[in-house]
């Protein structure tokens, strides 16, 4: 089975909002070793305009990996999770995470190409807030492997 062309384009239906708790940024900031006090120190993040502590660049991740779940439930995509690996990942930000953001994402399949027997899914997540403002753009390729 390979990936079905007809997904590109495919826009799906914006999660539901993801609210940006104060303990996942520093969670995520640990688990990534990132060193800035404004990813931890309320005070710091603050004091450098922020309205509290910042996600690290790479925290979208968490709200893209849920429009990643709705392209590998959708029946006719043709992707078998067992043969995807995670090729690229861009983040494009009109401005950093804080906790407080709520946050919802909507996935566009940008494009499906075939390479070899391989094909290369480029999902596009646009991330926006409460106000409906963009925050930022999470670029996944995917590469589905094809049979040996």
């Amino acid at each position: 089975m390979s990936v079905n062309p007809e997904i590109q384009g495919r826009v799906f239906v914006p999660t539901e909002p993801y609210l940006v708790g104060r303990e996942k940024v520093r969670e995520f900031a640990r688990a990534v070793f990132a060193t800035s006090p404004l990813n931890y120190d309320v005070d710091a993040a603050i004091a450098a305009g922020h309205a509290d502590v910042v996600a690290p660049p790479t925290f979208p991740i968490v709200i893209q990996e849920r429009t990643l779940a709705q392209l590998l439930a959708e029946p006719d995509a043709g992707i078998d999770f067992t043969r995807v690996v995670h090729g690229d990942q861009r983040f494009t930000y009109t401005r950093p995470i804080v906790a407080g953001d709520e946050l919802t994402a909507t996935l566009t399949i940008a494009s499906v190409k075939s390479l070899g027997g391989h094909s290369m899914v480029t999902a596009v997540s646009d991330i926006v807030d409460s106000t409906g403002a963009h925050v930022v753009t999470a670029t996944s390729t995917l590469v589905v492997r094809g049979d040996e």
